[in-house]
């Protein structure tokens, strides 16, 4: 499985790789399209465990948080959600008339999938179009991909001591540890790459980098907790199929979108501070 995860990363990277780095419509619509898939994969995930989540609006809703968030930031953000509150209840009102039996639930569900997946998501879009957010973007997933793959790596090889018996059995303390430590030497390394590339101009040095390197690593992983707590309970596996041996969209940006909005909000903050 590892070895076949690998393959496919090694073939598709070329392709990220130059989307990332072009950061123009085309990087704005495949995260678009990416997070319209683990909206989908959300509902569907949920409606396999008896519940009704509404997927059109999961759907339309992710799309419409990321379209406003590329044209008006977060200037519009309050209409927007007052919009698809009113909407989505209307619709779980009509669905228990129908006969739905937890339309309540659904209704959390759907406005649970919409703010999670699509505005939690649409920071993938914002931090890389920040000033210098090639920069920014590449420190904040560059960090959790580094620290999963250590955490992975190590927690096989030296773990002993379950970190989330119930909810990730193969995740350990010791893979956890390890890949905060790497978490903090990439962030290092990325801070001093930027600061020898680009001088006094450079957004951080190499001491905020281990920051932000170090607290997204230390954060991040709940995300991938969290997506595999909801599994758990459903009874499945993975939220998709749509790479060989790496599950759904969601399963592959569970971590992401933690990263991106730490990143983030720690961009503004280390900015500001100097």
């Amino acid at each position: 499985m590892l070895r076949e995860r690998s393959a496919i990363a090694l073939l598709l990277f070329p392709l990220i790789a130059w989307v990332i780095a072009d950061g123009s419509w085309l990087y704005a619509v495949s995260i678009m399209g990416i997070l319209a898939m683990a909206a989908y994969e959300f509902g569907s995930l949920f409606y396999s465990g008896g519940y009704r989540p509404a997927i059109p609006l999961l759907i339309i809703g992710t799309v419409a948080v990321v379209l406003v968030r590329i044209f008006f930031g977060f200037e519009v953000d309050y209409i927007l959600f007052a919009g698809i509150v009113i909407v989505a209840l209307t619709w779980h009102v009509i669905d228990f008339e129908r006969g739905a039996p937890k339309s309540g639930t659904d209704f959390a569900l759907t406005l649970t999938g919409i703010l999670y997946v699509g505005w939690i998501g649409a920071f993938l879009i914002t931090i890389r179009r920040m000033p210098d957010g090639l920069w920014w973007f590449l420190l904040s997933l560059m960090s959790i991909w580094i620290a999963d793959s250590a955490a992975l790596l190590f927690g096989r090889r030296f773990g002993r001591h379950k970190l989330s018996p119930r909810v990730s059995p193969k995740k350990t303390w010791e893979g956890y540890l390890a890949g905060i430590g790497m978490g903090i030497l990439c962030g290092a390394g990325m801070g001093l790459l930027w600061r020898i590339g680009a001088g006094p101009l450079a957004g951080i040095n190499a001491m905020s980098g281990a920051i932000i390197g170090g607290v997204i690593s230390t954060v991040a992983p709940i995300g991938d907790l969290g997506i595999s707590m909801f599994k758990r309970q459903i009874g499945a596996k993975d939220t998709g199929a749509l790479l060989p041996g790496h599950g759904g969209a969601l399963d592959r940006i569970d971590t992401w979108l933690w990263s991106a909005v730490l990143g983030y909000f720690l961009a503004i903050v280390l900015t500001a501070t100097g």
